[in-house]
Parts: C-alpha cells; structure tokens; sequence
C-alpha cells in the first residue's frame, strides 16, 4: 500500500475536551488535513520538541531517544496504520542498522518520537478517506448554503439532530474556521452514520 508523507501543521487546545488538545497532520504535497485529539502530557512533548526547548532533565520521550540510541536503535519512521471507532493507531519502524521491526504506539507518542529522531510520519490513503478533511486554501471564507445558513452555531449541541447533508455543511464551516477540534468529531458522527448504513 502506497504511504502518504504527512506533516505537523499545528496544535490547538480543545474547548470541549478538557485537558486535551488537537494535532493537526496534513498531506506533505495535498489539501488534505488529519485532526486528531491528543492529552496534555503528549501536546506538551511535542509542542517542547518543536520550540526546540531545553528542559533540566529528560521527559519520557527525550529518556526513550537517549535509551535507544545508546544501543544503536533509530526510529526510521512512523506510520499511522489505522483509524477504527473514532482513535487512530501506530506503528513505530526501528532499525538496528541490521534489522527492521515494528512497534505498535499510541499515535501522540509515535508523533512526538518522530520529532525526536527527526524521521518522517506516514499514513495510507484509506485513513485519509475515512478521517481526512480538506482544507479549501483558494477561500478563506466559506459562502454559506440555504441549508447551512439555518445550522446552530453551538456544536454543544447533540449531533444526531443533524442530518449527513447538514454534518457535511456543518464540516466545512469547521474546517473553514480552522476548528479542527470540532471538526474532528463531526467527522467521527458522519463516519458513525456511514457504518450504520
């Protein structure tokens, strides 16, 4: 199966969630986007490696690095291998300069390892079907329909209320306004509804 290169474009807390934040992947040549929910410690890892900040004494992720490396184990790459029942999964590609193996991880980790060994993360086509969305960058301001136009604005409210056409209304106007938090869980309804089917 083909792989699609996938990059970090950003990180945003989670008004709904609390303690939680969103990562946003997005395709390394592509429209599309990848929000997925994280906790605070995994947000936390990342957003240290990204800022390049230098913290007293190694986290979890920067003791993981140091551990591997002194037994000549790199991390190669990370593929995020499946999305099932709204919670993505990874894998970990290790190398002891004789051998590959894979190593299951929890997606946050996975990202945040991936900044630590500076190796690229990677996904298929059928998780970004399932739980891709794309980003329309020729308008920053989506043109509401009829239909959307008549839509709560408080996602608060219950989604089931909603039919697919008006979830799909509704995704658009997410992502359009970059709440990728939100956006993430209306994609998580419309999947939901499109396995009851």
């Amino acid at each position: 199966m083909e792989k699609i290169r996938l990059e970090i474009i950003g990180m945003s807390y989670s008004q709904s969630q609390s303690g939680a934040y969103a990562i946003i992947l997005g395709e390394h040549e592509g429209k599309r986007r990848l929000p997925i929910i994280i906790g605070s410690f995994e947000a936390q890892a990342i957003a240290i490696e990204i800022e390049k900040i230098k913290t007293p004494r190694p986290l979890t992720h920067d003791l993981f690095k140091s551990f591997a490396e002194t037994f000549n184990l790199h991390v190669t790459e990370v593929i995020i291998n499946k999305f099932s029942e709204g919670v993505f999964y990874a894998v970990l590609r290790c190398s002891d300069g004789h051998s590959e193996k894979e190593v299951d991880s929890r997606t946050s980790d996975a990202i945040a390892l991936a900044l630590r060994f500076n190796c690229p993360i990677f996904t298929y086509e059928n998780i970004m079907v399932a739980a891709g969305i794309i980003m329309d960058e020729e308008t920053s301001e989506p043109i509401p329909t009829e239909t959307e136009q008549n839509l709560p604005a408080d996602l608060e409210d219950d989604l089931a209320v909603y039919t697919i056409t008006e979830l799909q209304q509704l995704l658009k106007k997410t992502v359009d306004s970059e709440e990728y938090e939100k956006a993430s869980r209306i994609r998580d309804e419309i999947n939901k509804r499109k396995r009851e089917t």
